[in-house]
């Protein structure tokens, strides 16, 4: 179902200590809003998040998971973990996820089976490199990362996920995207989802823009009809995030 979201991805941020301080000063800020709101965390800042969370109605994501329960898997976190401490959403396939660590759109796939099983919530990242965008490929590369995340996503779950489109070029660069190439990313989204699963379904999943969101050009992101909210980096660390939060509550 579409819900109007805004999310943050802490990345390498907000060790425990500087976690508590920060959502101590931005909890009043956002904690009677409607919106759906994500705090993606950093495996050791989790817990934080989840005891300063008590009581009210934001969710707790994680930054990535393992696409097993359990084994010997050294370094990894599996979904039963994430689960079993409060989580409720994971982000997956974030181009840092891939660019650094070699994560391909099957490993993805595999993560997001893994979380629905679950129950857990997939933040399905997407998104294309400026030289991909330059050649003119940008709607068939987003079209084949979206194919292929979803190989074996039965219909009934895809719109439980979260599907966020972040050009690399305007990842943690300060470029934002301009509204017609946002616009452009999110309705490539929906229109590979309705080729795999039909037009209501398509309708119905949440899209959201990352990449370089903050409140100096939310304004021109979140009236956009097929872009349901945003994933913030830079700006989900700051008292910024509860600006972003109030702009989105303006666009019904």
């Amino acid at each position: 179902m579409r819900n109007r979201t805004v999310a943050a991805n802490w990345k390498m941020n907000m060790p425990p200590k500087e976690t508590k301080e920060f959502l101590d000063k931005l909890l009043p800020e956002i904690r009677e809003t409607d919106l759906n709101l994500i705090i993606c965390a950093p495996f050791v800042s989790i817990q934080t998040v989840v005891d300063c969370l008590k009581g009210t109605k934001i969710h707790v994501g994680a930054q990535n998971m393992y696409f097993e329960d359990r084994g010997a898997y050294t370094g990894e976190i599996s979904p039963v973990m994430l689960k079993e401490i409060g989580v409720s959403h994971v982000i997956l396939g974030h181009s840092e996820r891939r660019k650094y660590f070699g994560e391909t759109n099957e490993i993805v796939n595999k993560k997001i089976i893994k979380a629905l099983e679950h129950g857990l919530v997939p933040m399905a990242c997407c998104g294309e490199s400026l030289k991909i965008r330059g050649d003119g490929l940008a709607k068939q590369y987003i079209h084949r990362q979206i194919m292929e995340m979803l190989q074996g996503v039965r219909k009934e779950d895809v719109s439980k996920c979260i599907f966020s489109y972040e050009p690399i070029w305007a990842i943690g660069t300060g470029i934002g995207a301009t509204k017609e190439q946002a616009e452009e990313g999110c309705m490539e989204i929906r229109r590979c989802i309705e080729s795999m699963y039909g037009s209501e379904t398509s309708n119905n999943v949440t899209v959201l823009y990352g990449g370089s969101v903050n409140s100096s050009n939310a304004h021109t992101i979140f009236p956009i009809q097929d872009i349901d909210g945003g994933l913030l980096g830079t700006a989900g660390l700051s008292m910024d995030f509860a600006r972003v939060v109030k702009i989105r509550e303006e666009y019904k």
